[in-house]
């Protein structure tokens, strides 16, 4: 039987850290009105996640999703929409790290296939799961802002009639100069962190428009978030002071909020969000 009654939401990369604190307080706004899918990429982690919210008193459910894997993010989208008959909020939270240990252009492929084509895997599983008044949200940063990029580039992630896979198509142009060792004069920021949170923007920017019609009808508001500095494990190997980062539970505070925006709510929409606010594109 489809569940069609309580509000079902879905958190990837939600084993630890923010994704953890997603779930954690999207159990609480829902209550037990609400599904919250707890979805890791090993099975194992994901299961003692549950568990440790089940010892606080909340009932997250398990999904195993891996969104380098375009077998399994369909696979679990497949079991939702046979379970729940559909989605009301999808927190696309799932991403790499990056190590100062390895040189950037080691680490690129495998970043960006994680970040960027992993972000347009659920994209494509999920959105047709959406229903009316449905939240769909990037985790994303400050730092996907174009004017983080050369002027030079722009047109790969702004311009009229631009769509998802030419945005992937830029990514993988990225990808390229970082193992040539040419990004630098072909005007690509030294991080590779930079370019790949423009693109996750981007994505959700053009996934917005070439919607618009049909998401501003139905209710839907889908975004971009940067949930700020975050004391985790992923963090700290790349900031000195960490003295005003926030905690995983603090930061996914605005993010349950937007996710959680009233069926009546119009904006933000097609936006990066901070703090509740939008955040400049250019």
């Amino acid at each position: 039987m489809q569940d069609t009654t309580r509000k079902i939401a879905l958190v990837t990369g939600a084993n630890q850290g923010l994704g953890l604190a997603l779930v954690r307080g999207l159990c609480r706004a829902l209550g037990e009105e609400g599904v919250v899918y707890l979805a890791s990429r090993d099975t194992d982690r994901g299961e003692a996640a549950c568990a440790l919210l089940q010892r606080e008193g909340l009932a997250p459910d398990f999904i195993q999703l891996d969104i380098t894997d375009a077998a399994s993010v369909a696979a679990a989208a497949d079991k939702i929409g046979a379970r729940q008959g559909g989605i009301d909020i999808v927190i696309q939270n799932a991403a790499a790290r990056i190590t100062r240990d390895t040189p950037q252009a080691d680490q690129v492929a495998g970043f960006v296939d994680t970040n960027n084509h992993g972000t347009l895997r659920v994209i494509e599983a999920f959105v047709p799961l959406l229903r009316d008044n449905a939240r769909l949200i990037v985790v994303a940063s400050s730092f996907g802002s174009l004017r983080n990029l050369d002027p030079r580039l722009h047109s790969k992630f702004d311009a009229p009639g631009l769509t998802l896979h030419d945005i992937e198509v830029s990514m993988d142009e990225f990808t390229t100069a970082v193992r040539a060792g040419t990004a630098q004069q072909e005007g690509w920021p030294d991080w590779i962190n930079v370019p790949s949170k423009i693109g996750q923007v981007a994505s959700v920017r053009v996934l917005a428009r070439a919607n618009e019609a049909e998401f501003r009808r139905r209710g839907i508001l889908v975004n971009a978030a940067c949930p700020g500095l975050v004391d985790t494990e992923a963090s700290r190997p790349w900031f000195a002071d960490m003295s005003k980062a926030a905690t995983p539970d603090e930061a996914a505070q605005d993010l349950v909020w937007l996710a959680t925006l009233p069926a009546r709510a119009q904006e933000p929409y097609g936006v990066l969000v901070r703090h509740r606010q939008p955040h400049p594109w250019i």
